[in-house]
């Protein structure tokens, strides 16, 4: 029987894929034989990315790409598209939290720079993913992933972090949306909403707020990690999950059960 998990021969891009969840969905990619392009807006961290991803066996590349930028996303897709031929899977994983700020204090600027990132480049990104996989499906090669990485704060409150928790339900509508109109091309698209994962975005973990009320409500007694994304992005990128589409992952250590 083949191995259903084996990616070889299967382009993956990642966005924010220069560190935390995104790059480590990158690494259990490459160590199954996909070959990665990453995207990220910093230059250093992409390097260094670039440099780990190298260690494995397969094609990998790394653009400085801001996806809050039309532009920046069309050249990308498109240089993604002449250097490696061909893209199956797209994880629209890069996002910013933003500020916390009371509700009626927040500001339209802190508004603008939350939807930049987490809904117009995912937007951007899959819009674009999606025309090249189209093409290559009229072209008589059906299929291809769509990926989007949602919150926890998609279905649970979060105070003031109303403007976040929004831009990440628009993501799971999103992929919904595209599950539906893209199934007849074989394209799937599903979301991943991570909980509360101990990330450089998320240096508050520590405090004793998350420590002592939240930390004691997760069944699996610890926060997340990076490394926790590795197994579902390598699922939903191989012929495992081939009749998997308009799915939500949650994955949050048990935290919505609770």
């Amino acid at each position: 029987m083949p191995n259903m998990f084996d990616l070889t021969g299967k382009v993956a891009l990642v966005t924010g894929g220069n560190r935390g969840i995104g790059f480590a969905m990158a690494e259990a990619l490459a160590a199954h034989g996909a070959d990665i392009a990453i995207w990220g807006s910093n230059a250093d961290r992409n390097a260094q990315a670039l440099e780990k991803l190298s260690e494995f066996p397969v094609r990998v590349s790394a653009r400085t790409v801001n996806v809050a930028n039309e532009a920046e996303v069309v050249a990308g897709m498109n240089t993604l598209s002449d250097e490696f031929g061909r893209v199956d899977t797209i994880i629209a994983n890069a996002g910013v939290g933003g500020k916390l700020e009371r509700f009626t204090e927040s500001t339209t600027e802190n508004m603008r720079d939350i939807l930049g990132v987490n809904l117009d480049g995912v937007y951007w990104t899959l819009r674009e993913g999606c025309r090249l996989m189209v093409e290559r499906a009229k072209a008589g090669e059906p299929g291809g992933s769509l990926i989007g990485v949602a919150s926890l704060g998609a279905v649970f409150g979060m105070a003031r972090a109303e403007i976040y928790s929004a831009s990440k339900a628009a993501i799971a509508a999103l992929m919904r949306s595209l599950a539906v109109e893209h199934g007849p091309h074989g394209i799937r698209a599903n979301t991943v909403a991570p909980g509360f994962i101990a990330t450089d975005m998320n240096p508050h973990l520590d405090t004793d707020m998350p420590t002592t009320r939240i930390l004691p409500r997760i069944p699996l007694k610890r926060w997340g990690k990076g490394t926790d994304f590795g197994g579902i992005a390598v699922y939903l990128a191989s012929d495992a999950s081939a009749y998997h589409t308009g799915g939500f992952f949650l994955i949050d250590g048990g935290f919505a059960v609770r």
